[in-house]
């Protein structure tokens, strides 16, 4: 079996961000429905890092802003939406295939700079060289 390429900015399944009748949202203006993961907690793969305090739902441009509160000392880290394995909407959790200390060393996130282009290739690459290890 051929791995499948990883693409940090896109959602491995973005069905389940409009699927759930009981938690999707109403149609946003430019149409659009989902769930809004903003207030979500997010679990990496050896435990809870933090909870979504920004999300963007662009096509080949998703990600997650995540307030790690006091885990790393009210750090923000940024996650691809590639690095998201699934969500527990009853729940209110999202789970990615990270450890905590790959997110913990991950780039620094700057809110004036983390939707440059320049930004965004350094994340990718960060992520993208550590994907290899948890193929889907």
């Amino acid at each position: 079996m051929q791995p499948t390429p990883f693409t940090p900015w896109t959602w491995r399944e973005p069905s389940v961000l409009g699927n759930d009748p009981v938690t999707a949202t109403s149609a946003d203006e430019d149409g659009t429905t989902g769930v809004d993961l903003v207030g979500y907690k997010v679990e990496a793969t050896d435990g809870h890092i933090g909870s979504i305090d920004k999300a963007s739902y662009d096509v080949d441009d998703s990600f997650l802003v995540v307030d790690t509160g006091p885990w790393i000392f009210g750090r923000k880290v940024l996650l691809p939406a590639g690095t998201v394995q699934t969500f527990d909407h009853a729940e209110r959790k999202v789970y990615v295939d990270r450890t905590k200390e790959q997110i913990k060393t991950s780039p620094e996130y700057d809110k004036d700079t983390f939707e440059t282009p320049e930004y965004r290739q350094q994340v990718g690459d960060y992520y993208t060289g550590s994907y290899r290890d948890y193929p889907r």
